[in-house]
């Protein structure tokens, strides 16, 4: 069973809960590994009340003994301090949809007289069980050598930076708005502030790389089973993500085919790749090249200064009113993107390996073919006699 997961809960209720599947059994794991992904989502540029409320620990409940997993599922739990809050009390119908939010679709489809239930499930707070479960996948794929890192490439209006990606990952680790540089976190700064008096939000450009990935993970052969589809999938699925591309997709398309592409060399007596332009994938396939996918963020639409709207309870012209949310919460998306990327991964690695344990894996991948194992027979063949 490939690596999955389903989760449930709302933005203001009890808990959210996780279940995971597919998980081999012998992987070391306990709480406080998930804790420091968990951590890494609530970093305070940018953010609104909630993160002074919330520090999000997943309890787990079933699938470790002793510190390792046991091959049946994982049940995770993340408590919502901001519950205490909500327990019991009655509160005024929420009736003014909000542009940008799934309010009036949502009634419309599931039939809601309230607009509540709809953004409280469809709220980002959800990505904290994203979290959770990335943080295994990373634990997982971190014994392959697979590893995921990311950083904010613009902000705002703050044009993209143009530092070297791997000095830009570098800085963006222990940047607290996982900039770049240190020029990009001056302008990251002063733009939030700005934002922040305007009552507006900012949206963002994020790049995240996988690096150490095998040649092979996915396929062409039907279109559910290309990575690309797939990964591209995963990123959308977060909260306010509206665009995603591998490596420089869009910019690619004003260049002749003769130069976007990755020359396939011999150095040193072995097939490599010198460049990188097509984001470690083609045909759905990995090419052992680092994994590199941009994902847009647009601004989250719950602005202080309120939009024009309707009220579905009168139908008459209303306002929004304000919900406590985050001026830029584009640095804290850095991380709930690197985990959906590294589950998908996850899940392809162990359809590609199959096994039971972290140790029969483990011998598997050693036995992965490389490019340099290819010997084509040229010999004329009759594909279709």
């Amino acid at each position: 069973m490939a690596f999955h997961y389903l989760s449930a809960g709302e933005s203001h209720g009890p808990v959210l809960t996780v279940i995971v599947e597919g998980v081999p059994a012998g992987l070391p794991l306990d709480e406080d590994l998930l804790a420091a992904d968990l951590a890494k989502r609530q970093l305070k540029v940018g953010a609104g009340g909630r993160m002074e409320i919330e520090t999000d620990r997943a309890t787990i409940l079933a699938g470790v003994m002793a510190g390792r997993t046991t091959g049946a599922p994982i049940a995770l739990s993340i408590p919502n301090r901001d519950h205490a809050a909500w327990k019991g009390k009655s509160v005024s119908a929420y009736t003014v949809a909000r542009p940008g939010h799934a309010d009036l679709a949502a009634c419309v489809k599931y039939g809601f007289d309230d607009i509540r239930p709809a953004l409280e499930r469809s709220s980002a707070r959800e990505t904290a069980c994203r979290v959770a479960v990335g943080a295994i996948a990373r634990a997982f794929l971190a014994k392959f050598d697979i590893t995921a890192s990311s950083y904010v490439a613009a902000l705002g209006t703050v044009p993209e930076s143009q530092t070297p990606l791997r000095e830009a990952l570098d800085f963006a680790a222990n940047s607290p708005s996982r900039a770049p540089s240190q020029a990009q976190e001056d302008a990251y700064t002063n733009a939030i502030h700005l934002a922040r008096s305007k009552g507006e939000t900012l949206g963002g450009l994020i790049v995240t790389v996988v690096d150490g990935l095998p040649i092979g993970l996915g396929s062409y052969v039907t279109p559910d089973r290309r990575l690309d589809a797939r990964l591209g999938a995963a990123v959308l699925s977060v909260n306010a993500i509206k665009g995603v591309s591998f490596a420089d997709a869009f910019a690619n398309t004003a260049l002749p085919g003769s130069a976007c592409h990755d020359p396939i060399i011999l150095q040193d007596g072995q097939i490599t790749r010198p460049t990188d332009r097509d984001g470690g994938l083609e045909g759905g396939i990995t090419t052992g090249q680092p994994l590199i996918v941009r994902a847009a963020m647009k601004p989250i639409p719950t602005t202080l200064a309120p939009q024009q709207s309707v009220d579905l309870a009168t139908h008459a012209p209303a306002q929004t009113n304000y919900e406590r949310s985050d001026t830029c919460p584009v640095p804290r998306a850095c991380v709930v993107l690197e985990s959906v990327l590294l589950i998908e991964l996850a899940a392809a690695l162990t359809e590609k390996l199959g096994g039971d344990t972290l140790q029969e894996m483990l011998a598997r991948y050693q036995t992965l073919p490389t490019a340099d194992d290819i010997r084509l027979d040229p010999a004329p063949k009759v594909f279709w006699p």
